[in-house]
């Protein structure tokens, strides 16, 4: 079992930047990959970004693409989401999520075993 605490959402007026959390525990993640997932009011799930842990590559969804970057520290077993230039589109409670083996390439919430219980990030205009 993995368990997802994500921390760090807000409220931050378009152009400003926030940097959430994921602490994991549990298991050691040297074998998972890591996703970011974001679901607005009235709209699906959908992939932000994923990180393969033991070798660190990333995979971003179009749109948070050159704003936000996905990386991990080893040590204290925890995933972070940097978020720039947010726009109110970016709107939406954030999830965390935890795989066991594959490749970083998942971006469909069936290929995600764990699930953090998520965090509201606001972004006024």
């Amino acid at each position: 079992q993995v368990q997802l605490v994500e921390s760090g959402g807000g409220l931050v007026q378009a152009g400003g930047s926030l940097r959430l959390s994921c602490a994991a525990s549990g298991r050691t993640l040297r074998n998972y990959v890591m996703g970011w997932f974001r679901q607005a009011p009235g709209k699906e799930r959908e992939f932000v970004a994923s990180i393969e842990w033991i070798s660190g590559r990333a995979y971003y969804a179009d749109s948070v693409k050159g704003r936000f970057t996905i990386s991990r520290d080893n040590f204290r077993n925890t995933v972070f989401l940097q978020m720039n230039s947010l726009k109110p589109e970016d709107t939406a409670v954030y999830y965390c999520a935890a795989d066991y083996g594959g490749s970083v390439w998942k971006e469909r919430q069936s290929e995600y075993e764990y699930w953090g219980q998520g965090t509201q990030v606001t972004v006024s205009s």
